[in-house]
């Protein structure tokens, strides 16, 4: 097999490096007209049909040969005869991923709080978790055990009520391991159907398939496109676009390490992004011989080389202030600060999903043990987004308890606004409860 790299290079001292940039990083995650359309007559098929058409659409679509909606249901059994059909070395590792993903998700739960005012007015904040919440799993033998784990055991954590897991198993593949993934993280029910079908399901519900309350999970653009739909209806996590990493080195790191760190982004797909910033130039001339050495050597290497050649960069820096201030810009979903004191570069940084800190935090040990969620924002969005975790399945209800004290005075605050707002029903409503000694000041 022949494999060939002309990664992009360039160079912040270059007067267009802005527009390069730009160009580099631009990605549109926007569905054609006949993928929308595609989508919006499924979900109403699901609608009005309900399990007969998720019947259908997974004979159609999956191949599989299906009688009744019961012929794709997968009990807690099913999921426990999974454990004993894989390896106990695989098992073992699950395990020990699970224990740490649950561990670290721990710290994130919230609790609710209140206090009390001087006058016995009490505020506070009530935490509750979901009743029931979805979990989209690809199908198929690309599919993601991890993914389970990263997705569900936070939402148990959470405390969420139950855990609805949809999995296609096209042509009637299924993966032990992500159905053993599933029993160790607690998931409740599995449904055996997937694509726009499965998501319109979960969110308008049908006779078998419950209605969730969210819906977390990664999915082709048919999925993507139907949460983008049924968002509002239901909550859901993120419109997720490729994979992303971003490697910051000062030039002392392996250069096969740094090449190895981008081709494990790059393998996801031909869309996802590899970029390397360094103010060495040499250092990024060894990194591009340990690419072209070592692509020949891995399983996808024609993805990655159309990864690496579409979308990857290697960019030279002024110093390493200027590689914080690119890596900020792209606000990546993987950043590798992979330098001598990462430390001390934290809090400089202001945009990443996810830090690995030092030369030894391969990004692949994020996605699939150290503890933190994979699921992370893409595309930029990490200026605004975080990682999925505990608190996207929780909400959060506001308390407010006035005594009659605290009513009267809050009252003639309120009125005053809400007159100013001409909102006379507001106002009035909150002057009942001044006090009479109060009114008539």
């Amino acid at each position: 097999m022949t494999v060939s790299t002309a990664i992009a290079r360039l160079n912040a001292a270059d007067p267009d490096f802005a527009r390069h940039l730009d160009h580099l990083l631009s990605w549109e995650s926007v569905s054609d007209e006949a993928v929308n359309q595609r989508v919006l007559d499924i979900i109403k098929a699901v609608r009005e049909r309900g399990d007969d058409a998720l019947v259908e659409f997974t004979q159609r679509f999956d191949g599989l040969q299906a009688d009744s909606i019961q012929d794709l249901i997968l009990d807690r059994q099913r999921l426990e005869l999974a454990l004993t059909r894989i390896t106990d070395t695989q098992r073992a590792a699950l395990e020990k991923a699970a224990q740490r993903v649950r561990l670290y998700h721990e710290r994130q739960k919230q609790d609710s709080w209140q206090y009390t005012e001087a006058d016995g007015t009490v505020l506070g904040q009530k935490v509750t978790p979901l009743d029931r919440a979805g979990l989209y799993v690809p199908g198929g033998k690309a599919s993601y055990p991890s993914s389970v784990l990263m997705n569900a055991i936070p939402a148990k954590v959470a405390g969420v009520g139950e855990v609805v897991m949809v999995v296609p198993t096209p042509r009637g593949e299924v993966n032990e391991l992500v159905l053993a993934a599933a029993c160790i993280a607690g998931v409740d029910r599995v449904f055996t159907v997937g694509g726009a079908q499965a998501v319109a399901a979960l969110a308008y519900g049908t006779a078998s398939v419950p209605k969730v309350d969210k819906i977390v999970g990664p999915g082709n653009i048919y999925v993507a496109t139907a949460k983008r739909h049924v968002f509002g209806q239901v909550g859901i996590d993120m419109i997720a676009g490729p994979s992303e990493i971003l490697v910051v080195c000062d030039g002392q790191t392996d250069p096969d390490w740094i090449a190895m760190d981008l081709f494990s982004q790059a393998e996801h797909d031909e869309d996802a992004q590899a970029i390397l910033v360094s103010p060495d130039a040499a250092f990024l001339d060894r990194v591009a011989a340990s690419i072209d050495k070592l692509l020949p050597t891995m399983e996808r290497a024609d993805i990655i080389e159309k990864s690496v050649n579409g979308r990857g960069a290697l960019i030279q820096v002024r110093d390493m202030q200027q590689a914080i201030e690119v890596a900020n810009r792209i606000a990546p979903e993987h950043l590798e600060l992979s330098v001598a004191n990462p430390q001390a570069w934290l809090p400089h940084i202001r945009h990443a999903g996810a830090i690995f800190m030092g030369r030894h935090t391969s990004e692949a040990l994020g996605d699939y043990c150290a503890g933190p969620n994979h699921v992370l924002p893409t595309s930029g969005t990490a200026r605004f987004s975080s990682p999925l975790g505990v608190y996207d399945f929780q909400k959060r209800s506001s308390i407010i308890f006035c005594s009659e004290q605290g009513a009267s005075e809050l009252g003639r605050t309120a009125s005053v606004l809400a007159r100013g707002e001409s909102l006379t029903a507001h106002a009035r409503s909150a002057e009942y409860r001044i006090l009479t000694t109060e009114k008539g000041n």
